[in-house]
Protein backbone atom coordinates (compact mmCIF):
# COMPACT_ATOMS: atom_id res chain seq x y z
CA UNK A 1 0.00 0.00 0.00
CA UNK A 2 1.48 3.27 -0.86
CA UNK A 3 2.22 5.48 2.00
CA UNK A 4 1.28 8.98 0.31
CA UNK A 5 -1.61 10.28 -0.09
CA UNK A 6 -3.37 14.02 -1.12
CA UNK A 7 -5.67 13.92 1.81
CA UNK A 8 -5.85 11.96 5.08
CA UNK A 9 -9.48 11.64 7.14
CA UNK A 10 -9.15 10.30 10.48
CA UNK A 11 -12.45 8.99 11.49
CA UNK A 12 -15.62 7.50 9.10
CA UNK A 13 -18.76 9.15 11.20
CA UNK A 14 -20.64 11.79 10.40
CA UNK A 15 -17.74 14.42 9.75
CA UNK A 16 -15.52 11.67 8.15
CA UNK A 17 -17.90 10.81 5.83
CA UNK A 18 -18.50 13.53 4.61
CA UNK A 19 -14.68 15.23 4.67
CA UNK A 20 -14.17 11.68 2.88
CA UNK A 21 -16.60 12.58 -0.11
CA UNK A 22 -15.88 15.61 -0.50
CA UNK A 23 -12.07 15.42 -1.01
CA UNK A 24 -12.17 12.38 -3.10
CA UNK A 25 -14.98 14.09 -5.84
CA UNK A 26 -12.98 17.04 -5.76
CA UNK A 27 -10.40 14.44 -7.04
CA UNK A 28 -7.87 13.98 -4.15
CA UNK A 29 -6.52 10.75 -3.27
CA UNK A 30 -7.79 10.20 0.26
CA UNK A 31 -6.56 8.00 2.78
CA UNK A 32 -9.39 6.96 5.00
CA UNK A 33 -8.71 5.87 8.95
CA UNK A 34 -11.05 3.86 11.12
CA UNK A 35 -10.02 2.55 14.53
CA UNK A 36 -12.56 0.14 14.43
CA UNK A 37 -13.41 -2.68 12.00
CA UNK A 38 -15.21 -2.62 8.58
CA UNK A 39 -19.08 -2.22 8.98
CA UNK A 40 -20.42 -2.75 5.13
CA UNK A 41 -24.22 -1.30 4.45
CA UNK A 42 -26.89 -4.33 4.51
CA UNK A 43 -24.49 -6.78 4.46
CA UNK A 44 -23.17 -5.88 8.39
CA UNK A 45 -26.50 -4.98 9.64
CA UNK A 46 -27.01 -8.68 11.22
CA UNK A 47 -30.38 -7.66 13.26
CA UNK A 48 -31.85 -5.56 11.15
CA UNK A 49 -34.72 -7.65 10.16
CA UNK A 50 -34.91 -9.33 13.37
CA UNK A 51 -38.32 -10.68 15.43
CA UNK A 52 -38.32 -9.84 19.22
CA UNK A 53 -38.60 -13.50 20.14
CA UNK A 54 -35.56 -14.27 17.67
CA UNK A 55 -32.78 -12.46 19.91
CA UNK A 56 -31.72 -15.18 23.23
CA UNK A 57 -32.46 -12.04 25.65
CA UNK A 58 -35.12 -10.53 23.58
CA UNK A 59 -35.11 -6.63 23.08
CA UNK A 60 -33.50 -6.07 26.96
CA UNK A 61 -30.35 -5.54 28.18
CA UNK A 62 -28.95 -9.15 29.29
CA UNK A 63 -26.41 -9.97 31.73
CA UNK A 64 -23.81 -9.99 29.15
CA UNK A 65 -24.11 -6.70 27.82
CA UNK A 66 -24.23 -5.77 31.72
CA UNK A 67 -20.87 -6.91 31.55
CA UNK A 68 -19.43 -5.88 28.31
CA UNK A 69 -20.82 -2.04 28.29
CA UNK A 70 -21.10 -1.26 32.27
CA UNK A 71 -20.37 2.54 31.75
CA UNK A 72 -22.95 2.67 28.15
CA UNK A 73 -25.78 0.88 30.28
CA UNK A 74 -26.25 4.25 32.33
CA UNK A 75 -27.90 5.02 29.39
CA UNK A 76 -31.10 3.41 27.37
CA UNK A 77 -28.91 3.56 24.35
CA UNK A 78 -27.64 -0.19 24.12
CA UNK A 79 -29.20 -3.14 23.88
CA UNK A 80 -29.83 -6.68 22.25
CA UNK A 81 -30.67 -5.60 19.03
CA UNK A 82 -27.89 -2.91 18.67
CA UNK A 83 -24.93 -4.47 20.83
CA UNK A 84 -22.38 -4.97 18.17
CA UNK A 85 -22.43 -1.15 17.55
CA UNK A 86 -21.21 0.14 20.91
CA UNK A 87 -17.72 -0.52 21.96
CA UNK A 88 -17.30 -3.06 24.77
CA UNK A 89 -16.06 -0.87 27.22
CA UNK A 90 -13.75 -2.94 29.35
CA UNK A 91 -11.76 -2.91 26.00
CA UNK A 92 -10.97 0.54 25.73
CA UNK A 93 -11.46 2.10 29.07
CA UNK A 94 -11.32 5.71 30.04
CA UNK A 95 -11.21 7.60 33.23
CA UNK A 96 -13.81 10.07 35.25
CA UNK A 97 -12.79 12.48 37.80
CA UNK A 98 -16.69 12.86 37.87
CA UNK A 99 -19.24 10.49 36.02
CA UNK A 100 -19.37 10.80 32.43
CA UNK A 101 -21.47 8.68 30.41
CA UNK A 102 -19.45 8.09 27.01
CA UNK A 103 -21.48 6.48 23.94
CA UNK A 104 -18.88 5.01 21.37
CA UNK A 105 -18.97 3.00 18.08
CA UNK A 106 -15.60 1.84 17.04
CA UNK A 107 -16.34 0.96 13.28
CA UNK A 108 -16.82 2.13 9.51
CA UNK A 109 -19.37 4.71 10.01
CA UNK A 110 -19.23 5.29 14.17
CA UNK A 111 -22.13 6.80 15.45
CA UNK A 112 -23.75 7.82 11.70
CA UNK A 113 -25.58 4.43 12.21
CA UNK A 114 -27.02 4.93 15.53
CA UNK A 115 -27.60 8.69 15.91
CA UNK A 116 -30.92 9.90 16.77
CA UNK A 117 -31.04 11.41 13.19
CA UNK A 118 -32.80 14.99 14.87
CA UNK A 119 -31.33 17.65 12.50
CA UNK A 120 -31.45 21.36 13.62
CA UNK A 121 -29.61 24.30 12.19
CA UNK A 122 -27.83 26.99 14.65
CA UNK A 123 -28.97 30.23 14.02
CA UNK A 124 -27.26 33.99 14.94
CA UNK A 125 -29.13 33.62 18.37
CA UNK A 126 -26.75 31.10 18.96
CA UNK A 127 -23.54 32.45 17.01
CA UNK A 128 -24.05 35.52 19.14
CA UNK A 129 -24.37 34.39 22.11
CA UNK A 130 -20.64 34.01 23.68
CA UNK A 131 -20.05 37.23 22.94
CA UNK A 132 -23.34 39.13 24.03
CA UNK A 133 -23.47 36.87 27.65
CA UNK A 134 -19.65 36.37 28.07
CA UNK A 135 -19.20 33.30 28.17
CA UNK A 136 -16.92 31.12 26.19
CA UNK A 137 -15.66 33.28 23.35
CA UNK A 138 -16.49 34.36 19.95
CA UNK A 139 -18.36 32.05 17.41
CA UNK A 140 -15.38 33.49 14.34
CA UNK A 141 -18.67 32.66 11.70
CA UNK A 142 -22.33 33.94 11.49
CA UNK A 143 -25.32 32.16 10.30
CA UNK A 144 -24.86 33.56 6.85
CA UNK A 145 -21.55 32.02 6.54
CA UNK A 146 -22.78 28.37 6.90
CA UNK A 147 -26.32 28.78 5.57
CA UNK A 148 -25.67 27.65 2.32
CA UNK A 149 -23.75 24.58 3.45
CA UNK A 150 -26.60 23.53 5.21
CA UNK A 151 -28.62 23.38 2.36
CA UNK A 152 -25.80 21.69 0.49
CA UNK A 153 -25.80 19.01 3.01
CA UNK A 154 -29.49 18.89 3.44
CA UNK A 155 -30.42 18.37 -0.10
CA UNK A 156 -28.26 15.82 -0.43
CA UNK A 157 -28.83 13.68 2.44
CA UNK A 158 -32.41 14.23 3.03
CA UNK A 159 -34.45 15.90 5.95
CA UNK A 160 -38.07 15.84 6.50
CA UNK A 161 -39.60 18.84 8.47
CA UNK A 162 -42.43 21.47 8.03
CA UNK A 163 -40.92 25.54 7.57
CA UNK A 164 -42.11 27.68 10.06
CA UNK A 165 -40.31 30.77 9.59
CA UNK A 166 -38.42 31.48 12.78
CA UNK A 167 -35.90 33.35 12.82
CA UNK A 168 -33.59 31.52 15.88
CA UNK A 169 -34.85 27.97 14.02
CA UNK A 170 -34.46 28.52 10.31
CA UNK A 171 -35.56 26.29 7.91
CA UNK A 172 -34.18 23.81 5.26
CA UNK A 173 -34.35 22.38 2.54
CA UNK A 174 -36.98 19.95 3.52
CA UNK A 175 -38.99 16.98 2.21
CA UNK A 176 -42.41 16.64 3.85
CA UNK A 177 -42.76 16.06 7.33
CA UNK A 178 -43.65 13.28 9.19
CA UNK A 179 -47.46 13.37 10.04
CA UNK A 180 -48.26 13.71 13.55
CA UNK A 181 -50.42 10.96 15.04
CA UNK A 182 -54.11 12.06 16.69
CA UNK A 183 -52.62 13.08 20.28
CA UNK A 184 -49.79 14.91 18.91
CA UNK A 185 -52.45 17.27 16.73
CA UNK A 186 -54.91 17.64 19.55
CA UNK A 187 -51.42 18.76 21.13
CA UNK A 188 -49.85 21.20 18.84
CA UNK A 189 -53.62 22.98 18.00
CA UNK A 190 -53.34 23.34 21.67
CA UNK A 191 -50.06 25.08 21.90
CA UNK A 192 -51.12 27.46 18.90
CA UNK A 193 -54.06 28.69 20.81
CA UNK A 194 -53.16 28.70 24.43
CA UNK A 195 -49.81 30.33 23.74
CA UNK A 196 -48.40 33.16 20.96
CA UNK A 197 -44.63 32.31 22.04
CA UNK A 198 -44.42 28.65 21.48
CA UNK A 199 -44.96 26.12 18.39
CA UNK A 200 -44.91 22.04 18.25
CA UNK A 201 -43.78 20.99 14.68
CA UNK A 202 -43.00 17.57 13.36
CA UNK A 203 -39.42 16.56 14.76
CA UNK A 204 -36.85 17.28 11.25
CA UNK A 205 -35.09 14.38 10.68
CA UNK A 206 -32.82 12.88 8.50
CA UNK A 207 -35.21 10.47 6.56
CA UNK A 208 -36.16 10.24 3.24
CA UNK A 209 -39.88 11.09 3.38
CA UNK A 210 -40.12 11.20 -0.19
CA UNK A 211 -38.56 9.80 -3.28
CA UNK A 212 -34.73 8.83 -3.02
CA UNK A 213 -31.07 10.28 -1.86
CA UNK A 214 -27.74 9.69 -3.39
CA UNK A 215 -25.74 6.47 -1.91
CA UNK A 216 -26.24 2.82 -1.71
CA UNK A 217 -30.78 2.34 -3.10
CA UNK A 218 -31.64 5.05 -0.78
CA UNK A 219 -35.61 4.99 -1.06
CA UNK A 220 -38.28 6.49 1.13
CA UNK A 221 -38.84 5.81 4.83
CA UNK A 222 -40.77 2.56 5.72
CA UNK A 223 -42.11 3.27 8.76
CA UNK A 224 -40.40 0.30 10.42
CA UNK A 225 -38.34 2.32 13.15
CA UNK A 226 -35.61 -0.35 13.49
CA UNK A 227 -32.95 2.54 12.55
CA UNK A 228 -30.08 1.71 15.41
CA UNK A 229 -30.22 -2.15 13.46
CA UNK A 230 -28.95 -0.28 10.62
CA UNK A 231 -31.44 0.63 7.95
CA UNK A 232 -31.56 -1.56 4.60
CA UNK A 233 -32.97 0.89 2.61
CA UNK A 234 -30.87 2.97 3.46
CA UNK A 235 -33.72 5.80 4.56
CA UNK A 236 -32.38 7.62 7.15
CA UNK A 237 -28.64 9.42 6.93
CA UNK A 238 -25.66 7.19 7.58
CA UNK A 239 -21.72 7.14 6.33
CA UNK A 240 -22.41 3.81 5.50
CA UNK A 241 -25.23 4.13 2.61
CA UNK A 242 -24.35 7.41 1.61
CA UNK A 243 -21.14 9.50 1.68
CA UNK A 244 -18.93 6.64 2.18
CA UNK A 245 -20.06 4.81 -0.87
CA UNK A 246 -19.96 8.68 -2.58
CA UNK A 247 -16.46 8.19 -1.67
CA UNK A 248 -15.70 4.73 -2.97
CA UNK A 249 -17.20 5.27 -6.08
CA UNK A 250 -14.75 7.81 -7.16
CA UNK A 251 -11.57 5.69 -6.79
CA UNK A 252 -10.27 8.15 -5.26
CA UNK A 253 -10.50 6.95 -1.63
CA UNK A 254 -8.42 4.20 0.33
CA UNK A 255 -10.13 3.15 3.40
CA UNK A 256 -8.21 1.68 6.19
CA UNK A 257 -10.26 0.15 9.43
CA UNK A 258 -8.70 -1.25 12.29
CA UNK A 259 -6.30 1.73 12.17
CA UNK A 260 -5.66 3.52 15.73
CA UNK A 261 -4.70 7.10 14.83
CA UNK A 262 -2.70 8.47 17.72
CA UNK A 263 -0.31 11.35 16.49
CA UNK A 264 0.15 13.78 13.69
CA UNK A 265 3.88 14.57 12.54
CA UNK A 266 5.08 18.05 12.07
CA UNK A 267 7.51 19.94 10.32
CA UNK A 268 8.95 23.03 12.17
CA UNK A 269 10.62 23.55 8.67
CA UNK A 270 7.70 24.21 6.86
CA UNK A 271 5.39 24.76 9.77
CA UNK A 272 3.19 21.96 8.50
CA UNK A 273 1.25 18.63 9.16
CA UNK A 274 3.62 15.99 7.39
CA UNK A 275 1.08 12.91 8.02
CA UNK A 276 -0.59 10.75 10.50
CA UNK A 277 1.06 8.01 12.33
CA UNK A 278 -1.22 4.57 13.15
CA UNK A 279 -1.20 1.64 15.10
CA UNK A 280 -2.63 -1.34 13.61
CA UNK A 281 -5.24 -2.51 15.91
CA UNK A 282 -5.04 -6.10 15.04
CA UNK A 283 -1.22 -6.75 14.20
CA UNK A 284 0.38 -4.11 16.46
CA UNK A 285 2.15 -2.99 13.54
CA UNK A 286 3.03 0.48 13.35
CA UNK A 287 2.35 2.76 10.45
CA UNK A 288 3.45 6.16 9.01
CA UNK A 289 1.27 7.92 6.43
CA UNK A 290 1.80 11.41 4.53
CA UNK A 291 -0.52 14.17 3.34
CA UNK A 292 -0.57 17.56 2.21
CA UNK A 293 -3.69 17.92 4.15
CA UNK A 294 -6.15 16.48 7.19
CA UNK A 295 -9.29 16.13 8.51
CA UNK A 296 -9.14 15.15 11.86
CA UNK A 297 -12.90 13.73 12.50
CA UNK A 298 -12.47 11.12 14.96
CA UNK A 299 -15.30 12.64 17.53
CA UNK A 300 -14.66 15.22 20.16
CA UNK A 301 -12.74 13.23 22.50
CA UNK A 302 -11.09 11.21 19.93
CA UNK A 303 -10.09 14.05 17.85
CA UNK A 304 -8.72 16.09 20.77
CA UNK A 305 -6.44 12.76 21.91
CA UNK A 306 -5.15 12.46 18.50
CA UNK A 307 -4.32 16.84 19.16
CA UNK A 308 -3.03 16.07 22.47
CA UNK A 309 -0.72 13.19 21.79
CA UNK A 310 1.04 15.17 18.62
CA UNK A 311 3.55 16.66 20.70
CA UNK A 312 6.59 18.44 19.45
CA UNK A 313 9.33 21.22 20.44
CA UNK A 314 6.91 24.03 18.63
CA UNK A 315 3.76 21.86 20.48
CA UNK A 316 5.03 20.69 23.77
CA UNK A 317 1.25 20.76 24.84
CA UNK A 318 -0.40 18.96 21.79
CA UNK A 319 -0.63 20.09 18.23
CA UNK A 320 -2.34 23.65 18.33
CA UNK A 321 -2.51 24.15 22.16
CA UNK A 322 -0.91 27.97 22.07
CA UNK A 323 -3.45 28.67 24.16
CA UNK A 324 -3.87 26.17 26.38
CA UNK A 325 -7.59 25.54 25.70
CA UNK A 326 -7.55 22.03 24.47
CA UNK A 327 -9.50 19.81 25.87
CA UNK A 328 -10.96 22.38 28.29
CA UNK A 329 -14.97 23.67 27.73
CA UNK A 330 -16.16 20.16 27.07
CA UNK A 331 -20.03 20.88 26.84
CA UNK A 332 -23.52 18.22 26.39
CA UNK A 333 -26.77 18.70 26.44
CA UNK A 334 -28.29 18.20 29.49
CA UNK A 335 -31.77 16.39 29.37
CA UNK A 336 -33.74 13.43 31.32
CA UNK A 337 -36.63 16.50 32.74
CA UNK A 338 -40.01 17.23 31.20
CA UNK A 339 -43.38 15.87 31.68
CA UNK A 340 -46.03 13.85 30.63
CA UNK A 341 -49.60 12.79 30.96
CA UNK A 342 -52.14 11.18 29.17
CA UNK A 343 -55.48 11.71 27.22
CA UNK A 344 -59.37 10.82 27.36
CA UNK A 345 -59.83 11.18 23.82
CA UNK A 346 -59.41 9.03 20.63
CA UNK A 347 -60.09 5.90 22.02
CA UNK A 348 -60.69 4.27 18.92
CA UNK A 349 -57.66 5.48 17.33
CA UNK A 350 -54.67 3.40 16.74
CA UNK A 351 -51.56 4.51 15.07
CA UNK A 352 -50.30 2.48 11.84
CA UNK A 353 -46.56 1.26 11.56
CA UNK A 354 -44.25 3.18 13.56
CA UNK A 355 -42.81 6.25 12.61
CA UNK A 356 -39.50 7.16 13.60
CA UNK A 357 -39.93 10.81 14.60
CA UNK A 358 -41.58 12.69 17.35
CA UNK A 359 -42.46 16.48 17.75
CA UNK A 360 -40.22 19.52 18.39
CA UNK A 361 -41.33 22.51 20.34
CA UNK A 362 -38.30 25.57 19.49
CA UNK A 363 -36.58 27.62 21.89
CA UNK A 364 -38.91 29.76 23.27
CA UNK A 365 -36.68 31.46 26.65
CA UNK A 366 -33.95 34.10 25.63
CA UNK A 367 -35.09 34.40 22.61
CA UNK A 368 -35.79 38.63 22.92
CA UNK A 369 -35.79 40.85 25.61
CA UNK A 370 -39.67 39.74 26.33
CA UNK A 371 -38.44 36.16 26.96
CA UNK A 372 -35.66 36.98 28.75
CA UNK A 373 -34.91 34.89 31.87
CA UNK A 374 -33.67 36.79 34.99
CA UNK A 375 -32.03 33.20 36.46
CA UNK A 376 -30.16 31.72 33.35
CA UNK A 377 -29.00 32.49 30.69
CA UNK A 378 -29.33 30.44 26.74
CA UNK A 379 -32.54 28.25 26.33
CA UNK A 380 -33.85 24.73 25.82
CA UNK A 381 -35.93 23.52 23.32
CA UNK A 382 -38.85 20.15 23.59
CA UNK A 383 -38.68 16.60 22.24
CA UNK A 384 -41.02 14.13 22.49
CA UNK A 385 -44.17 12.38 21.07
CA UNK A 386 -47.71 10.69 21.62
CA UNK A 387 -48.56 6.88 21.80
CA UNK A 388 -50.82 4.30 22.67
CA UNK A 389 -49.72 0.73 23.72
CA UNK A 390 -51.28 -2.11 25.13
CA UNK A 391 -52.39 -2.43 28.80
CA UNK A 392 -50.14 -3.47 31.06
CA UNK A 393 -51.22 -7.13 32.88
CA UNK A 394 -51.16 -6.60 36.59
CA UNK A 395 -53.60 -8.47 38.48
CA UNK A 396 -53.53 -12.40 39.24
CA UNK A 397 -56.00 -13.51 37.63
CA UNK A 398 -54.42 -11.44 34.04
CA UNK A 399 -51.21 -12.93 34.61
CA UNK A 400 -52.73 -16.40 35.21
CA UNK A 401 -54.52 -16.08 31.96
CA UNK A 402 -54.37 -18.20 28.94
CA UNK A 403 -55.01 -18.82 25.26
CA UNK A 404 -58.01 -16.35 23.37
CA UNK A 405 -58.43 -13.87 26.74
CA UNK A 406 -54.88 -13.70 27.33
CA UNK A 407 -54.76 -12.77 23.95
CA UNK A 408 -57.63 -10.23 23.81
CA UNK A 409 -56.12 -8.57 26.93
CA UNK A 410 -52.42 -8.11 25.54
CA UNK A 411 -54.00 -6.07 22.73
CA UNK A 412 -56.36 -3.88 24.60
CA UNK A 413 -55.14 -0.48 23.91
CA UNK A 414 -54.33 1.66 26.52
CA UNK A 415 -54.97 6.03 26.57
CA UNK A 416 -52.98 7.62 24.43
CA UNK A 417 -50.30 9.16 25.95
CA UNK A 418 -48.22 12.36 25.39
CA UNK A 419 -44.87 13.44 26.60
CA UNK A 420 -42.34 16.19 26.61
CA UNK A 421 -38.48 15.80 27.17
CA UNK A 422 -36.06 18.90 27.03
CA UNK A 423 -32.61 19.68 25.62
CA UNK A 424 -30.97 22.30 27.75
CA UNK A 425 -27.78 24.28 26.64
CA UNK A 426 -24.53 23.97 28.69
CA UNK A 427 -22.08 27.01 29.12
CA UNK A 428 -18.62 26.76 27.59
CA UNK A 429 -16.63 26.77 30.96
CA UNK A 430 -12.97 26.33 30.86
CA UNK A 431 -13.23 23.95 33.76
CA UNK A 432 -15.00 21.58 32.36
CA UNK A 433 -12.69 19.45 30.01
CA UNK A 434 -10.87 15.87 29.45
CA UNK A 435 -7.35 15.18 29.62
CA UNK A 436 -5.14 12.33 29.15
CA UNK A 437 -3.91 10.34 32.31
CA UNK A 438 -0.20 8.51 30.31
CA UNK A 439 -0.53 6.12 34.27
CA UNK A 440 -3.30 4.50 32.96
CA UNK A 441 -2.46 2.93 28.94
CA UNK A 442 -4.98 1.38 26.98
CA UNK A 443 -3.95 -2.53 25.56
CA UNK A 444 -2.13 -0.40 22.70
CA UNK A 445 0.26 1.35 25.25
CA UNK A 446 -1.87 4.93 24.71
CA UNK A 447 -2.85 7.30 27.00
CA UNK A 448 -6.44 6.92 28.46
CA UNK A 449 -8.62 10.09 28.26
CA UNK A 450 -10.45 10.73 31.67
CA UNK A 451 -13.43 13.22 31.74
CA UNK A 452 -13.54 16.17 34.40
CA UNK A 453 -16.87 17.94 33.89
CA UNK A 454 -19.83 18.87 35.85
CA UNK A 455 -23.67 20.82 35.96
CA UNK A 456 -23.36 24.06 36.65
CA UNK A 457 -26.04 26.59 38.38
CA UNK A 458 -26.72 28.10 35.18
CA UNK A 459 -28.24 24.54 34.08
CA UNK A 460 -29.99 23.65 37.13
CA UNK A 461 -32.21 26.29 37.26
CA UNK A 462 -32.93 26.18 33.52
CA UNK A 463 -33.81 22.46 34.51
CA UNK A 464 -36.49 23.90 36.97
CA UNK A 465 -38.10 25.59 34.39
CA UNK A 466 -37.91 22.89 32.08
CA UNK A 467 -39.87 20.69 34.20
CA UNK A 468 -42.43 23.61 34.98
CA UNK A 469 -42.91 24.69 31.77
CA UNK A 470 -43.45 21.21 30.52
CA UNK A 471 -45.84 20.76 32.81
CA UNK A 472 -48.07 23.56 32.14
CA UNK A 473 -47.81 23.33 28.34
CA UNK A 474 -49.51 19.70 29.25
CA UNK A 475 -52.08 20.82 31.71
CA UNK A 476 -52.99 23.87 29.87
CA UNK A 477 -53.81 21.67 26.94
CA UNK A 478 -56.25 19.50 28.44
CA UNK A 479 -54.12 16.31 29.44
CA UNK A 480 -54.68 14.52 31.91
CA UNK A 481 -52.49 12.78 34.91
CA UNK A 482 -49.96 15.11 34.26
CA UNK A 483 -46.27 14.30 36.32
CA UNK A 484 -43.48 16.25 36.00
CA UNK A 485 -40.11 14.38 36.26
CA UNK A 486 -36.16 15.51 37.04
CA UNK A 487 -34.10 12.84 36.81
CA UNK A 488 -31.13 14.70 37.09
CA UNK A 489 -29.59 11.46 39.83
CA UNK A 490 -29.49 9.40 36.24
CA UNK A 491 -28.12 11.98 34.26
CA UNK A 492 -24.01 12.51 33.76
CA UNK A 493 -21.92 14.73 31.53
CA UNK A 494 -21.83 12.72 28.17
CA UNK A 495 -25.37 11.24 28.59
CA UNK A 496 -27.06 13.65 26.06
CA UNK A 497 -24.22 11.91 23.52
CA UNK A 498 -23.50 15.41 21.87
CA UNK A 499 -20.43 16.38 23.72
CA UNK A 500 -18.29 18.79 22.38
CA UNK A 501 -15.96 21.64 22.38
CA UNK A 502 -12.91 20.26 23.27
CA UNK A 503 -10.67 22.14 20.50
CA UNK A 504 -12.87 25.08 19.55
CA UNK A 505 -13.38 27.62 16.66
CA UNK A 506 -12.49 30.97 17.37
CA UNK A 507 -11.05 34.79 16.57
CA UNK A 508 -8.08 34.98 18.68
CA UNK A 509 -5.18 32.14 18.60
CA UNK A 510 -4.70 32.85 22.35
CA UNK A 511 -8.38 31.94 23.34
CA UNK A 512 -8.76 28.69 20.63
CA UNK A 513 -7.56 26.26 18.88
CA UNK A 514 -9.13 26.37 15.67
CA UNK A 515 -10.17 29.62 13.02
CA UNK A 516 -12.96 30.67 11.18
CA UNK A 517 -12.35 27.72 8.80
CA UNK A 518 -11.95 24.69 11.29
CA UNK A 519 -8.13 24.95 10.44
CA UNK A 520 -5.49 25.11 13.41
CA UNK A 521 -4.07 28.58 13.92
CA UNK A 522 -0.79 27.63 13.28
CA UNK A 523 -0.93 24.51 11.52
CA UNK A 524 -2.88 25.79 8.27
CA UNK A 525 -3.04 21.99 6.92
CA UNK A 526 -4.57 20.20 9.54
CA UNK A 527 -8.70 20.84 9.96
CA UNK A 528 -10.90 19.70 12.45
CA UNK A 529 -14.96 19.06 12.15
CA UNK A 530 -16.18 17.09 14.20
CA UNK A 531 -18.08 18.36 17.82
CA UNK A 532 -14.56 19.48 19.35
CA UNK A 533 -14.50 22.49 17.10
CA UNK A 534 -18.02 23.87 18.49
CA UNK A 535 -17.83 27.35 20.44
CA UNK A 536 -21.02 26.93 22.10
CA UNK A 537 -23.74 23.83 22.01
CA UNK A 538 -26.89 25.54 21.37
CA UNK A 539 -30.29 23.12 22.29
CA UNK A 540 -30.04 21.19 19.07
CA UNK A 541 -28.74 18.72 18.36
CA UNK A 542 -25.62 19.53 16.66
CA UNK A 543 -24.88 16.77 13.93
CA UNK A 544 -26.48 18.60 10.56
CA UNK A 545 -23.83 21.67 12.24
CA UNK A 546 -20.66 19.16 11.97
CA UNK A 547 -21.48 18.24 8.41
CA UNK A 548 -21.97 21.62 6.78
CA UNK A 549 -18.73 22.73 8.49
CA UNK A 550 -16.93 19.71 7.59
CA UNK A 551 -18.40 20.39 3.56
CA UNK A 552 -17.31 24.11 4.00
CA UNK A 553 -13.56 23.41 5.27
CA UNK A 554 -13.19 20.83 2.12
CA UNK A 555 -14.13 23.63 -0.14
CA UNK A 556 -11.69 25.94 1.77
CA UNK A 557 -9.19 23.36 1.54
CA UNK A 558 -9.31 22.41 -1.73
CA UNK A 559 -9.25 25.96 -2.67
CA UNK A 560 -5.76 26.67 -0.67
CA UNK A 561 -4.30 23.32 -2.19
CA UNK A 562 -4.85 25.40 -5.34
CA UNK A 563 -3.21 28.30 -4.47
CA UNK A 564 0.17 26.37 -3.23
CA UNK A 565 -1.15 27.69 0.22
CA UNK A 566 -1.28 24.40 2.12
Amino acid sequence: MDNTFDAIVIGTGISGGWAAKELTEKGLKTLVLERGRMVRHIEDYPTMNMNPWEFDGGITKTQEIYKDHPKQTRTGQINEHSKHFFVNDNNHPYNEDKPFNWIRGYHVGGRSLIWGRQTYRLSDLDFEANSKDGYGVDWPIRYKDISPWYDYVEDYIGVSGEKLGIPHFPDGKFLKPLELNCAEKFFQEKISSEYDDRILTAARVAHITEGTKPGLGRVTCQNRNLCRRGCPYGAYFSSNSSTIPAAEATGNMTLRPHSIAHEIMYDENTKKATGVKIIDSETNLTYEYSAKVIFVCASTAGSTSILMQSKSNRFPNGMGNDSGELGHNLMDHHFLVGAGGYLDEFSDKISYGRRPGGIFVPRFRNVDNKSKMKKFLRGYGYQGGGGRGSKSIESVKEMESFGAKFKEMIVEPDKWNIGLSAFGEILPRHSNRMYLNYSIKDKWGLPTITFDAKLSENEFEMRKDMKTQAQEMLERSGVKGVYGYDNIQDYNFGHGIHEMGTARMGRDPKTSILNLNNQIHDVKNVYVTDGSCMTSGGNQNPSITYMALTARAVSHAVEELKKMNL
